[in-house]
């Protein structure tokens, strides 16, 4: 039932030789839309008028991670990596950027109040701590996980417990708040991402696939079942021979496991989508359905390992952290973070290095892609933040560090090898 040679989605690992890789180079770039030295606000709170916020804004320390569009909104986050950030999640209303702006400064959303951290860091639900990236469903809901932890170097708190929050963008409400348990994670800090998989004629029917890079697993929320169950696989761990990285001159080893979720088109055979997964510290796709993540009962069975496989190596260098199915192309893009660059693949084809391509490398400006999306237009929408160098080495404050792009799908592989495949 869950086979995954379905559809010719069956990938197996090859040894290809770099030179016939880089064929695949030859897409189009993505547009620059967006572009900062560091991060400002606009409409900020007057702090005379009793504001509980205890941090002073530090703009070096303002890093966005993640950004997701939807009808000429812009939704940024900031996680609280450091001290001196007023929010955690904001806005850009496209509409109201001047003529010109290619740095227009932040709005923290829903309200600065909402992201404002308490006195002694007290918890506060009804508060944002720490939000990595966002998703917009089929319903025109903004999803996403608070961590409610601080990861301040030398002070790590898990403030409150990890929530995850569903806003309704039609009428900018919440609709959904939930708490997620203990018996489902510890800390908040592995799950900085999600993907939604909903229809728009049943938005109550949705289902929140969450990876967490610390925990090796993938949790999954039920909104009408308001529920939250484990899935933990070997295939979510990181791969020990891909964790050299080399980024913008800093060499480092990471670990992050499962990171990154796309949902893949229906599959009549197997009663569900097709789902890709990847750890970020590895090089390999893995597939799995839709309606093996959405069983509560196969999850506490336990007896799911065979429904987990590989599909294939995408080749040297191709450690990802984000990527995206589009449904129009059949084409999976990749956020790859070891070469600077966004990479695609061609779900008609085999899973091996050959089939995979490049569409838009800079060694200068697309440093660290930490976010790939696509709004209900079906345009793809990347963020880079030159991440490691904040981490490791320092960041020049007179130059532009992050950057957001955006290119329609069908236009960005456009002479690749993922273009027109039978």
């Amino acid at each position: 039932m869950f086979n995954l040679e379905m559809n010719g989605t069956r990938c197996f690992v090859f040894k290809i030789l770099w030179g016939l890789f880089v064929l695949g180079v030859a897409g189009t770039e993505f547009e620059k839309v967006f572009e900062w030295k560091q991060i400002s606000y606009t409409n900020l709170p007057d702090r005379s008028k009793g504001s509980t916020d205890n941090e002073t804004f530090q703009a070096y320390n303002n890093v966005p991670m993640g950004a997701t569009h939807h009808k000429n909104r812009l939704f940024i986050t900031i996680p609280r990596r450091r001290p001196g950030i007023l929010a955690t999640l904001n806005v850009i209303d496209m509409t109201k950027v001047s003529r010109g702006d290619r740095s227009p400064p932040l709005q923290a959303y829903p309200s600065y109040s909402i992201n404002e951290l308490q006195p002694q860091y007290e918890p506060d639900l009804h508060k944002l701590i720490s939000v990595y990236r966002t998703r917009v469903d089929a319903c025109e809901r903004l999803w996403f996980v608070d961590t409610g932890m601080l990861e301040y170097p030398g002070n790590r708190m898990q403030v409150q417990r990890p929530q995850i929050w569903i806003i309704d963008l039609k009428r900018d409400q919440l609709v959904q708040r939930y708490t997620i348990p203990a018996s489902i994670v510890r800390e908040g800090v592995g799950m900085a991402s999600l993907t939604v998989d909903v229809e728009a004629t049943d938005c109550d029917a949705a289902y929140a696939y969450i990876p967490d890079l610390v925990a090796n697993a993938i949790h999954v929320y039920g909104l009408r079942e308001n529920d939250m169950w484990s899935f933990n696989h070997s295939s979510f761990a990181h791969d020990p021979t891909r964790a050299a990285l080399n980024v913008a001159g800093q060499r480092f080893e990471w670990d992050d496991g499962v990171f990154s979720i796309a949902l893949g088109q229906n599959d009549t055979l197997a009663s569900g989508k097709m789902v890709y997964y990847h750890p970020m510290v590895s090089t390999t796709e893995f597939g799995t359905f839709t309606n093996v993540l959405r069983s509560k009962w196969i999850a506490l069975s336990g007896n799911y390992a065979s429904l987990f496989e590989p599909l294939g190596d995408r080749g040297p260098n191709t450690q990802s952290t984000m990527h995206h199915y589009d449904a129009r192309t059949g084409v999976l893009f990749y956020a790859e973070i070891n070469r600077n660059s966004i990479g695609c693949w061609n779900t008609r084809q085999v899973c091996e290095a050959g089939n995979h391509a490049v569409v838009h490398l800079d060694n200068r400006e697309l440093i660290y892609p930490s976010d790939l999306t696509s709004d209900s237009d079906g345009v793809l929408w990347v963020l880079t933040n030159n991440l490691p160098v904040w981490i490791y080495g320092r960041l020049n404050e007179s130059d532009y560090n992050f950057r957001i792009w955006r290119q329609d799908p069908a236009v960005a592989i456009r002479g690749t090898k993922c273009d027109n495949v039978a």
